[in-house]
C-alpha cells in the first residue's frame, strides 16, 4: 500500500493518492492534479518534496509549472524539515505499532480509516503535532 500525500501547512488538510501498486511520476502528477483542484486563484502554492528521483523528472516539474504549482526540493536526508513526515509518523504509531492485521484488507482499512479520521477524531492530537515550529541549529558549534 502506498500513500502519497500533501499536507496544507495552514489548514492541516491532507490531499492524498492511495494505491496498491507503485509510486512514480504518474502518481505525483495525480497528486498535483488533486492539489490544483483545491487551489484558490491568486494564492501561491508550494509543494515541499524530498529527493525521490520520480519527483525531479521533467515530466513532473514541467507539469507542476503548467498548473502554477512551485516545487521545493529539500536537501537530502532532511525529513525533519517536511511537516508531512510528522503526520506519517503519527499514522504509523496509531495504526501499526504493535498491531497485527491478519490480512491486507484489514491493514489497508485501518490506515485509510485513520486518514479519514484525521480532521475529526485525531484533530486535537494533530493540532499540537503539526505546528510550524522546527528545530534549528543556528548556534551549533562543531568540534573536530
Amino acid at each position: 500500500m502506498n500513500v502519497l500525500g500533501a499536507l496544507n501547512a495552514i489548514s492541516k488538510e491532507l490531499v492524498c493518492v492511495i494505491n496498491d501498486t507503485v509510486v512514480n511520476a504518474e502518481t505525483v502528477r495525480e497528486l498535483l492534479d488533486k492539489i490544483a483542484m483545491q487551489m484558490v486563484p491568486g494564492v501561491a502554492v508550494t509543494v515541499i518534496l524530498d529527493n525521490a528521483r520520480y519527483q525531479h523528472c521533467n515530466y513532473v516539474t514541467e507539469y507542476a509549472v503548467s498548473l502554477g504549482i512551485e516545487l521545493l526540493f529539500l536537501p537530502p536526508y532532511s525529513p525533519n524539515l517536511n511537516l508531512i513526515e510528522r503526520l506519517w509518523k503519527f499514522i504509523k504509531k496509531t495504526c501499526l505499532n504493535s498491531i497485527y492485521y491478519s490480512d491486507f484488507k484489514s491493514f489497508r482499512k485501518a490506515i485509510t480509516q485513520c486518514i479519514d479520521d484525521l480532521p475529526t477524531v485525531h484533530q486535537a492530537s494533530l493540532s499540537q503535532l503539526l505546528t510550524l515550529r522546527f528545530q534549528t541549529f543556528e548556534y551549533l558549534k562543531l568540534s573536530a
